[in-house]
């Protein structure tokens, strides 16, 4: 294996759901010769995509996992993570992007830049990831690339210029002209492995030399040397311009823009040869832990394969020979035999299998250097754990982690099942921290937790498939929140008196709103009413109460606690006493400052041809829709609203109906938002209602 780090690279392909991610990386795949027959997610063969190996990925052709791969291209390692597209999954894009250093955004050339682009490209954001685009489906009829470089600009804000122009569209699409060797590019032979380099077609020239132009504009701000070469009117070598796009992409202040049909097996080959050019190595990646001996100091970490280890496990899976921990080596090397500590608990680890992931084919290996992706086998820890070698306490930066917005209760059919629904749900909440799982107290149901109808609807199909268990589902449940409107002052005393020591707190203070946090605890206490040691029992009292309130018990939110007095005993004080206290000054003050409830709102998005526009439309006002904005694109309209989640149950089968099966949605959370009174009410008597039957 070559160790070389400028030869590495790590990206993802993410997109909207259907853009064809899955099929451009089975056709990285065929290219690079690490496989050597196409299959189609949908193919008529029923073989399906190599990165779908799920049974479930084969049957509804969605991506459902992010899956692992590498291969060589040109002398360049380069590994590769398949990211779903359906919003219910986005850990999965979530936690891929936190390990890759670079990714590859494929846009549909007839749908341009969806609902789902704009999410990823937030996720992009939010870990500074710098992408090429690569514009997928111009052999569609009503394939407009330069249309999405447009929105890609006006919608995502990028900087995006062409690398390409098309030679041809739709069923016309030839080949590719590339606009830095200034040449046509054709993929003949079966399945478009032969390149054919000619000369660019006269009708073409024109535009070429105009799109090449601005290419040269927009990069030479990012290299001296091509702006001197512009003002000498020097010829401009294909390095020299490389050179400059390269340098705005690791900025991430310009997207370079490919083209082609990965199913049409068209200009797939200069996608690869722009990762490989454009696309950063581990080493220009800045990659920070956080000093835990040093009051979390940030520490930048460098791609040394000599030093001590720092790496992060990023995903888990149960493959049939126990858990897979999938990590990215960011310091240092993992060794077969060697020791590692987990940082989140200090349990020391000896590496007994290393592998190199292929989908869900695995390679041994002895080790994994810095830079790289692979796979431990064996290992007993939770998604987002950092693993280093003893005597280093440091840990990766976490990842963002988004709340559940809607529950299930399930039932199992009988003891069997129940055994086996325990095994399938601690296991998927190991792998997805999205979903979470708990027993209500009150009616002894086992609830699920998830992100959408489609999360927990996969997972339920997955217990009965991979462990057996036969459940039973209950009616989709919102994830309501509970928040305050107003200030109100407590003032409580806790009082026990049992023989020998009893309890005794008093907490005085105020709770307010706080529009942007969750909770926020704040200490004004002068002259020692309460002592020091007494006021993190205090606040540990108010965290609690903030779990379940007084009333509906939804989760609260939103809240900052003020202490301002108090009063303790010598004796009888304790932080019990204190947690009792600040649990009982809550649940008064909660009550007083006029709680009210609020509900997920998700952004929706329809896409449907324009003559169902009205329909549509009526169709989100009913279910208490506020219609954002709607914009006409060939036959088709894009309708974007905000709908409250607890009124789109059921929503997919109601639209298909209205449009004659033509409309399609997405759906993802958006904001918390306060319900109206008539719906609160009703809510109200929910809760009421379900306390009396568990009675």
């Amino acid at each position: 294996m070559n160790f070389d780090d400028q030869k590495i690279r790590n990206i993802g392909i993410s997109a909207h759901i259907d853009s064809g991610k899955t099929t451009l990386s089975e056709r990285i795949l065929f290219y690079t010769k690490r496989i050597h027959a196409i299959h189609d997610v949908k193919g008529k063969d029923g073989v399906g995509a190599t990165m779908d190996s799920m049974e479930l990925e084969k049957e509804r052709g969605i991506t459902i996992a992010s899956a692992a791969t590498y291969c060589e291209w040109k002398g360049h390692e380069i590994n590769i993570i398949d990211t779903p597209g359906h919003v219910d999954f986005t850990i999965e894009v979530e936690r891929s992007l936190r390990v890759l250093d670079g990714a590859i955004l494929v846009l549909c050339s007839v749908g341009g830049v969806q609902s789902q682009s704009i999410t990823v490209d937030h996720q992009m954001k939010r870990y500074k990831v710098p992408c090429i685009a690569f514009i997928n489906k111009c052999d569609r009829s009503g394939a407009n690339p330069f249309r999405v470089i447009e929105q890609l600009r006006t919608k995502l804000g990028h900087n995006a210029v062409a690398m390409q122009i098309p030679i041809g569209l739709e069923t016309d699409l030839q080949g590719v002209v590339d606009l830095v060797a200034m040449k046509a590019m054709y993929f003949d032979g079966d399945n478009g492995e032969d390149i054919r380099i000619e000369e660019i077609p006269q009708n073409l020239l024109v535009e070429a030399k105009a799109k090449r132009e601005e290419l040269i504009d927009a990069s030479s701000l990012f290299s001296d040397e091509l702006t001197e070469a512009i003002l000498e009117e020097k010829e401009i070598s294909p390095e020299l311009l490389y050179a400059a796009i390269r340098k705005g992409t690791l900025k991430r202040e310009i997207t370079p823009v490919y083209m082609g049909s990965a199913y049409k097996n068209k200009a797939v080959q200069p996608l690869l040869d722009g990762v490989t050019y454009l696309l950063p190595t581990p080493s220009e990646v800045e990659n920070i832990a956080l000093d835990m001996d040093n009051n979390e100091e940030p520490v930048v970490l460098t791609s040394d394969p000599e030093k001590p280890i720092i790496a992060l496990a990023f995903k888990l899976e149960d493959g049939q020979y126990g858990q897979l921990t999938y990590i990215r080596v960011y310091e240092g090397s993992v060794e077969k035999g060697s020791t590692i500590v987990n940082v989140r608990n200090g349990k020391k680890v000896k590496v007994g299998r290393v592998v190199r992931m292929h989908a869900d084919q695995m390679e041994e290996v002895y080790q994994l250097r810095a830079g790289y992706i692979g796979a431990l086998f064996g290992i007993e820890c939770s998604s987002g754990d950092t693993f280093v070698s003893p005597g280093i306490n440091m840990t990766m930066t976490s990842m963002y982690v988004p709340k559940p917005v809607i529950s299930l209760a399930i039932v199992p059919k009988d003891n069997k099942s129940q055994m086996a629904m325990s095994k399938a749900l601690n296991r998927f909440s190991k792998e997805d921290p999205t979903f979470k799982t708990y027993v209500d107290q009150e009616t002894n149901e086992t609830i699920i937790e998830g992100m959408g109808e489609l999360h927990l609807d996969i997972y339920v199909e997955r217990m009965k498939r991979e462990y057996n268990a036969e459940v039973t589902t209950g009616n989709p449940r919102v994830a309501y929140r509970e928040t305050i409107t107003q200030r109100a002052d407590f003032n409580y005393t806790h009082k026990k008196q049992t023989g020998g020591s009893g309890q005794f707190g008093r907490i005085a203070g105020y709770i307010e709103p706080i529009g942007d946090a969750e909770f926020v605890f704040e200490n004004k206490i002068f002259g020692g009413s309460i002592p020091t040691q007494y006021i993190s029992a205090c606040e540990k009292g108010f965290k609690q109460s903030m779990a379940k309130g007084p009333k509906l018990e939804f989760p609260i939110t939103g809240v900052k606690v003020v202490i301002n007095d108090g009063a303790s005993h010598a004796v009888d004080s304790s932080d019990m006493a204190f947690q009792a206290a600040a649990r009982g000054a809550f649940k008064e003050a909660f009550l007083r400052a006029k709680p009210v409830v609020h509900e997920p709102i998700m952004k929706v998005v329809v896409e449907s041809p324009t003559e169902f526009q009205g329909a549509v439309m009526g169709l989100l006002n009913q279910r208490r829709g506020m219609i954002i904005g709607s914009q006409d694109e060939g036959v088709m309209c894009v309708i974007e609203a905000q709908v409250p989640l607890g009124e789109m149950f059921g929503f997919s089968t109601i639209l298909r109906s209205s449009t004659q099966g033509k409309a399609q949605f997405t759906m993802e959370f958006a904001l918390y938002r306060q319900v109206p009174q008539s719906i609160a009410e009703k809510i109200t008597l929910e809760v009421a209602q379900n306390k009396k039957t568990a009675a």
